[in-house]
């Protein structure tokens, strides 16, 4: 289904909600990797480059990546070591990665890893690039990520959207007692990309989709209820953070969730500046969200994701 809607030259490994989507633009100018997944995926991640509809042989020309949270660098220094490739990345996060501000990255301070690499060059919103024998406009995509670009080819109408739109939402917005500006932000991104008129979305999670009206539409309406209740923003932000957590664990008994949840600080800033719930009434309202909407399980006093791992 994926290659009947994009050009030959590009291949679309779909990964899971751990590891991002690596996109492969390939040329005989050189070949390109969009989006690199998480740092305990990045052997599989090689492993797929190497294969016939990844590189096979070939070397790597380039890794650029759409914004620098841990699900799509958690790659770059693996596969910059094997390929000896530069990296680019946005302007916005460049700063962010050159002095490794963990926090600002979403990394120790959200609980999660990636390990350090050096970047090459810096992609500017508005600039254009030939990847994949295919050109690509960067654009300044705010909201998930303050500094995130997605990338646009007119001539396929073909957009990679990073984690600014999936077919079913988009990526976590941090609430305004946070982040005043992520928030409207996000909803500024949505109107950007409904002007492109795209007629193919590579989204940074999930299958490669063309109902882009759909996918706006879903997308308004989730964004809509975020400007009308901050504490809706929060909860939903703190359920996919721990959802991330134990897809990267695999399992977390409940009894840790409690401390679990006051010592990784991002969780104990956005309970603080928005729902104001002792750490075992927070631990508790999590588990029962997520289980009534069947994204993880409790087995043996142990909290287990349900959500299925898929790679290829």
């Amino acid at each position: 289904m994926t290659a009947a809607l994009l050009p030959a030259q590009i291949h679309v490994f779909v990964r899971d909600w751990l590891s991002s989507n690596n996109i492969v633009l390939r040329s005989p100018d050189g070949h390109v990797l969009i989006d690199t997944g998480y740092v305990r995926h990045a052997p599989l991640t090689l492993a797929l480059l190497r294969t016939p509809r990844g590189l096979g042989d070939d070397p790597l020309a380039k890794i650029v990546n759409t914004h620098c949270h841990s699900d799509h660098i958690g790659g770059n220094a693996t596969i910059q070591r094997a390929y000896g490739c530069p990296i680019a990345l946005p302007e916005g996060e460049a700063p962010l990665i050159e002095r490794w501000d963990t926090k600002a990255l979403w990394l120790d301070y959200a609980g999660q890893h990636a390990d350090r690499f050096a970047f090459d060059e810096i992609l500017r919103a508005g600039t254009t690039h030939e990847w994949g024998n295919l050109e690509w406009r960067a654009l300044a995509a705010p909201g998930h990520d303050m500094g995130a670009l997605v990338f646009f080819n007119p001539e396929h109408r073909i957009l990679v959207s990073g984690d600014a739109l999936w077919a079913n939402g988009f990526g976590l917005v941090m609430p305004r007692a946070i982040e005043p500006a992520a928030v409207p932000a996000t909803r500024a991104t949505l109107d950007m990309i409904a002007a492109l008129d795209a007629r193919v979305v590579i989204p940074g999670h999930g299958e490669v989709f063309t109902d882009v009206a759909g996918a706006l539409e879903r997308a308004y309406a989730r964004i809509a209820a975020f400007e009308a209740h901050d504490a809706r923003v929060a909860r939903h932000a703190l359920k996919v953070l721990l959802m991330f957590g134990l897809l990267d664990r695999q399992s977390m008994p409940l009894a840790d969730l409690p401390d679990y949840v006051e010592r990784v600080a991002i969780y104990r800033d956005i309970n603080d500046a928005c729902l104001r719930l002792a750490p075992g009434e927070l631990a508790d309202m999590l588990v029962r969200e997520l289980v009534r909407g069947g994204a993880v399980k409790v087995v043996d006093a142990k909290l287990l994701p349900t959500a299925a791992i898929r790679a290829g």
